[in-house]
């Protein structure tokens, strides 16, 4: 369908209004903009309303910009200016918590937008995807040709060429990516073909450190065709590519037939330098591996970490040998520098053994002292560590971005703390869990939101909650 974006919903979906025998009908357009016109695809339709797919904007709307960085379909903002982004985010986030959350007074407790310091070239990580069937950006056809950029919109098996800088990530290595693609493409291997499920070339990662400049690239490959690999080669291109910038060099070779980097069954080993590079936020180094999970806009994490840690200080009369609770911890980052600025004992939660021991490391190599990080389940850690009952002054969450299961937040909850800072990548998640707190006897006392990721429909929201009574 042809239709006229008139309207703007949580998540980037643009609203349109098509006139039926019965009235208007709503559609929902995943990553539309008011004032456009586009060509949408029906992917779900309900008695009330339909849910549609992106395929071609049409005409622009009329506060849409000209960039000088090739439009790609991880960006459907890029042309929107800043503000009115931020004015989107502030509203839609406020409609869920008056819808879901049951917050009526909303605009009360909201404190600002806090936004990135940088709005082009923020992202730390990029993957780019090979594929045998590229989506031709003159044409808008599919070509069966050897392509290397990413996936067009609304397919899992095209691909769109980047030739030019995109404004997310580094400018060096977008600019010259095209160099690599040809490289790939002269040594006569296939780029993988998605349908077929057959091929070598199958994604390309870069990881970048801020603080150093420097690069960790990933190669993934299928194992049909392996000895006819030039690896050396391909190492020295980059060298060649960016002098002094190439921290190391891994190959995974991945069989899976699913669309993604990791495999199950398949490895990943370092082909040249190192296999971690360092970032550093609010002067603590943290080494970090390609599969690590790490905040993706570095310089905009730093003020959102400044605002959790200025949410703990805000109450800390407590009493002597109260502790602070972080809980999915990941590895480490929230907790060492609340350990910094509130001179407390911080515990450390998570359930994956593997991101604890990354926390122990980099806990030890920045000389954080009075941190005890655990690998356990929030519901059975005061059974298993009864030493910390009634000791808990502030518990901080950061749940990913599916949110907190309700069985797992009562069992926050039950762990008694007065205060709790809430950081949420997706306050849709955040908004139906304001209820439950509330009922648990936590009132909603304040929230700001953290421009993360511009040019995208995403936000992160921090909210405060302080225990008024017994459920």
């Amino acid at each position: 369908m042809d239709l006229d974006i008139t309207g703007y919903a949580y998540g980037g979906k643009g609203i349109a209004k098509v006139d039926t025998e019965d009235g208007q009908f709503t559609v929902f357009v995943q990553n539309a903009y008011p004032g456009q016109r586009v060509r949408a695809r029906v992917t779900n339709c309900k008695a009330r309303y339909a849910e549609c797919s992106l395929d071609e904007v049409l005409e622009r709307a009329p506060d849409e910009v000209e960039l000088p960085y090739q439009p790609i379909p991880g960006a459907p903002y890029a042309a929107v200016p800043i503000a009115r982004q931020h004015a989107l985010k502030v509203d839609t986030t406020m409609e869920l918590f008056r819808r879901i959350g049951e917050v009526a007074d909303v605009e009360a407790r909201f404190q600002g937008m806090i936004a990135s310091p940088s709005h082009w070239h923020y992202r730390n990580k990029m993957e780019y995807s090979f594929s045998a069937i590229v989506h031709d950006l003159d044409t808008g056809e599919k070509v069966d040709r050897f392509g290397l950029g990413f996936k067009h919109r609304g397919t899992w098996w095209a691909v769109e060429d980047l030739d030019r800088d995109s404004g997310l990530f580094d400018e060096d290595v977008e600019r010259d990516l095209h160099q690599i693609r040809a490289f790939c493409e002269a040594s006569g291997l296939p780029a993988w073909h998605p349908p077929k499920r057959e091929g070598f070339f199958r994604f390309l990662v870069v990881r970048k450190s801020f603080a150093e400049g420097t690069l960790l690239v990933n190669l993934v490959t299928s194992s049909a065709g392996l000895k006819r690999w030039d690896m050396a080669g391909f190492v020295a291109l980059l060298h060649r590519l960016w002098p002094g910038r190439v921290a190391g060099v891994l190959h995974t070779i991945n069989d899976d037939t699913g669309e993604r980097v990791e495999a199950r069954a398949g490895k990943t080993r370092v082909v040249d330098g190192a296999e971690r590079i360092t970032e550093v936020l609010h002067g603590l180094a943290f080494d970090i591996s390609m599969s690590s999970f790490f905040q993706t806009n570095p310089q905009s994490a730093e003020r959102l970490y400044q605002e959790v840690v200025d949410a703990v200080l805000h109450e800390q009369d407590g009493l002597e040998g109260e502790v602070i609770m972080d809980l999915f911890c990941g590895t480490g980052t929230i907790a060492q520098l609340l350990a910094r600025a509130t001179g407390r004992p911080i515990i450390g939660v998570d359930l994956v053994e593997s991101a604890i021991a990354d926390a122990r490391i980099s806990t030890q190599r920045n000389g954080n002292d009075g941190i005890q990080f655990y690998a356990a389940d929030v519901g059975k850690f005061l059974l298993d560590y009864p030493e910390y009952t009634g000791r808990i002054r502030t518990i901080v969450l950061d749940p990913p971005r599916a949110g907190i299961s309700p069985k797992t937040l009562r069992k926050v909850m039950r762990l008694g703390a007065p205060r709790i800072v809430y950081v949420s990548c997706n306050p849709a998640t955040q908004a139906r869990d304001l209820k439950t707190l509330g009922e648990w006897g936590y009132a909603f006392k304040s929230f700001k939101l953290v421009d993360q990721f511009p040019h995208t429909a995403h936000v992160e929201s921090v909210a405060i909650f302080e225990k008024k009574s017994t459920p």
